[in-house]
């Protein structure tokens, strides 16, 4: 049977592991192409247009009406996949999806759903924790060795974690290991109230603890529900990064085949247990230490896993229906989106779509064939979506709207720019000395505009006033330089074949709202058009585009 636990009776065998809709009925578009098992079908990639005659339905209106957002109680969870040689797909949860007790419970409920499949379980940190990681972080460096015990981010971390323990009922094996992961915890903030410093080495090894301590707990939760599961940290069984601390890259030639060997199942005869993985972690290559992806990095060890294990998908369980059409705080009528392509998922993802890591494409790009499904823990019925190599583009105009605000834009200029080959180079080199990271670029015959990213900076914060004016500074001699803070992107995720049409309705849109373009950027994608304007007129843009384009 592939229907989940609590819909199980009412649909037996007949609901799609992608879509969760009776892969019979109405609502699905095709057939499900994958081969039957014992009478059930099973499915991993959900139909690519969910259909009602010829006519596309939006996501709002097939969504199922049945919404699981109450605890499961515990109903003797039956172990998945059992008579699989391998694991078939990857689910990665994030911290909301697994912040208590609760959700970690229907955690195990989504992943022993699907009886036909075998998954390897990717999670994040419970809740807030990393945050109340780095918290205690920076009070240990203000206080005294002897008193650290005693830090309110520590006692939190503390008791959710045994109070999480106590309530899920693991064993007594399993509560000393949460145990000796808090000492560990407190010891490495004594180290660092001692040495008056909390390095981006010591950072990567602090954190490391909220997706150490999250995966014990639920294997062990599985293992007392009757589920076999074995606990892996990332950086034991095969992810080997970069040794830049705090944003590591994977080394893939040599993680793939560590990981593909490492997650190998054990020989016929016994059980298959699940394998649960800290999200956010790998090794440095030279350094030998534990290293960190950045924030979000757990999409990335979720697709990294699918592509050394060759798997047609991977599921990015979130707490929303799937990647929207904009930022629902600013956009309450927001809604999903069926479908994009890798390109489109990571420039949403790097213009401030929250949902995935920007590098998270990268492994199912390498691979090619491997789809990447993002779902909702908390409606687990939800389509979700499907993220792939390629789709069908020909009525795509507008898929999102993503807005990245307080961002700084550099206007450079020289007449010297004027029939010069170098002159960009020379640009270009000094934002590498500052260790900047440029977003958006526009050209002309003499001036140069550009916006900043500070996030992705070894400051890791806005910049202030004195390294704006350093910035400038770089720049005596080579041309007139000069910056405006408070500005916003808009990135329009589209379909760049059909930029007239696009433009002349964003521009018709902006010119009602007396919204002032101050810079725009469209050419070298062919998914975005990137427009500046000032961050007091940027939500009213947002709002006026989605109006004009999806509502």
């Amino acid at each position: 049977m592939l229907a989940s636990a609590s819909t199980r009776a009412s649909a037996p065998q007949r609901s799609c592991f992608g879509c969760g809709f009776d892969r019979h009925g109405p609502r699905h578009a095709a057939p499900c192409p994958a081969p039957a098992r014992n009478g059930a079908r099973a499915c991993l990639v959900a139909p690519a247009r969910v259909m009602d005659g010829a006519r596309p339905l939006v996501p709002e209106t097939v969504r199922p009406t049945v919404r699981l957002d109450a605890p499961i109680a515990d109903q003797g969870l039956q172990a998945p996949g059992q008579h699989l040689d391998q694991v078939s797909v990857v689910m990665k949860f994030g911290g909301s999806s697994v912040a208590n007790a609760e959700r970690l419970r229907e955690v195990a409920s989504i992943v022993c759903s699907f009886p036909d499949h075998l998954p390897c379980v990717v999670l994040s940190a419970m809740g807030k924790t990393t945050n109340l990681l780095l918290q205690a972080g920076e009070e240990a460096l203000h206080t005294p060795a002897g008193e650290v015990g005693a830090l309110a981010p520590l006692a939190a971390i503390r008791d959710l974690h045994l109070a999480t323990a106590a309530e899920l009922g693991v064993d007594a094996q399993a509560v000393r290991g949460v145990e000796t992961l808090l000492t560990q915890l407190e010891q490495l903030l004594v180290g660092i109230s001692i040495m008056q410093d909390l390095t981006h080495r010591a950072r990567d090894s602090l954190v490391s603890f909220g997706e150490r301590l999250s995966t014990r707990l639920f294997a062990a939760y599985l293992r007392a529900q009757g589920v076999p599961a074995r606990q892996h940290d990332a950086f034991d069984i095969g992810v080997i990064t970069t040794d830049v601390f705090t944003s590591a890259e994977v080394d893939y030639e040599a993680s793939l085949p560590a990981l593909r060997e490492a997650l190998r199942l054990p020989g016929s005869g016994g059980p298959r247990p699940l394998p649960i993985v800290t999200g956010f972690l790998g090794r440095g290559r030279g350094s030998g230490a534990i290293t960190t992806l950045g924030r979000g990095g757990s999409d990335l060890t979720c697709t990294l896993l699918g592509a050394a294990l060759g798997l047609p998908e991977v599921q990015v369980w979130k707490d929303v229906d799937g990647v929207l059409t904009s930022d629902p705080r600013i956009i309450p009528a927001a809604r999903p989106v069926a479908q994009l392509t890798f390109e489109e998922a990571t420039e949403l993802a790097f213009f401030g779509a929250t949902v995935l890591h920007p590098q998270a494409m990268q492994p199912a790009q390498e691979v090619g064939g491997m789809g990447v499904r993002v779902k909702n823990s908390y409606n687990r019925l939800a389509p979700g979506t499907l993220i792939s190599a390629e789709r069908d583009m020909a009525d795509a105009l507008c898929t999102a709207i993503v807005l990245k605000s307080n961002v700084t834009m550099v206007d450079i200029s020289s007449t010297r720019m004027l029939g010069q080959y170098g002159f960009l180079a020379r640009v270009f080199d000094v934002f590498a000395r500052q260790k900047l990271s440029v977003d958006v670029v526009a050209t002309s015959e003499i001036s140069v505009s550009l916006t900043l990213d500070p996030a992705r900076t070894l400051w890791e914060r806005d910049l202030i006033e004195d390294e704006l004016e350093g910035l400038m500074a770089a720049f005596a001699g080579i041309a007139k330089a000069s910056y405006r803070r408070g500005m916003s992107i808009i990135c329009l995720i589209c379909n760049v074949q059909r930029t007239s049409t696009i433009l002349e309705r964003v521009f018709n849109v902006l010119g009602r709202e007396a919204v002032n373009v101050q810079m725009m950027s469209q050419g070298a994608s062919k998914t975005n058009i990137s427009l500046i304007v000032r961050d007091g007129e940027a939500p009213r843009a947002v709002a006026a585009l989605h109006a004009e384009f999806f509502e």
